[in-house]
């Protein structure tokens, strides 16, 4: 079993920067992929970015210049540099960690409001 502890969020105005992080724990697992997805009211959750193995990134067409993955594999933790934020990045925004135990598997954060105020 994983668990995820999501950090991070709130509110900030429009062209401001948030940090979010996502630190997974657990025992005997290999990470395959850490990332996020985002959830706005109305809308289906939809890939924010993710890194694969560690080098690997990809992003949503619509934060890229703005938002930025990382991973630390020594801390098994996934952060995602927001700036110049708009409304519309306005959702809650969840981490998504694949790992391998005895199987793949994929888990998900509780979840983190970030609210962009214009």
């Amino acid at each position: 079993q994983v668990q995820l502890v999501e950090s991070g969020g709130g509110l900030v105005q429009a062209g401001g920067s948030l940090r979010l992080s996502c630190a997974a724990s657990g025992s005997d697992f290999i990470i395959n992929t850490m990332g996020w997805y985002r959830q706005a009211p109305g809308k289906q959750r939809e890939l924010v970015a993710t890194v694969i193995s560690g080098a690997t990134t990809i992003y949503a067409d619509s934060v890229k210049g703005r938002f930025t993955i990382s991973r630390d594999n020594a801390k098994n933790t996934v952060y995602l540099q927001m700036n110049s934020l708009k409304p519309e990045d306005t959702a809650v925004y969840y981490c998504n960690v694949v790992v391998t135990t005895n199987q793949i598997k994929g888990y998900w954060g509780q979840g983190t409001q970030v609210t962009v105020s214009s």
